[in-house]
């Protein structure tokens, strides 16, 4: 092991993983399984459909603000591979086609940025 986990046991790191899917799955049935079968109510329903746009860019912010391939500095790569991602998919509306053109546009701009 490396990293955070290299002075843990086996037994330490087996009671964090099964106390970690204890609490998602106790916070998953507490609401699913408590109030899965009620009608939710409207305005919570219409928050819930923006979980995953609000999700995805707070996990791919950091990792092109503060990169840890450049010592956490941003770089004119990944901003530039985002700005792609981010017209191509305003313009196209298409996930594939954006992932696809951010994905392409920071390893070409690695590859002539050096």
């Amino acid at each position: 092991m490396s990293g955070a986990l290299a002075g843990l046991d086996r037994g330490a790191l087996w009671v964090i993983i099964l106390g970690l899917g204890l609490g998602s799955f106790l916070l998953r049935f507490l609401f699913l399984g408590m109030i899965g079968n009620r009608r939710l109510p409207d305005w919570v329903l219409r928050h819930l459909r923006y979980t995953a746009v609000a999700i995805l860019p707070a996990l791919v912010a950091p990792l092109v603000l503060w990169p840890d391939a450049t010592g956490g500095t941003p770089d004119p790569a990944r901003l530039t591979a985002a700005a792609v991602t981010i017209a191509v998919g305003v313009w196209l509306k298409n996930v594939i086609a954006t992932v696809l053109c951010g994905a392409a546009t920071l390893y070409l701009m690695l590859y002539v940025i050096g």
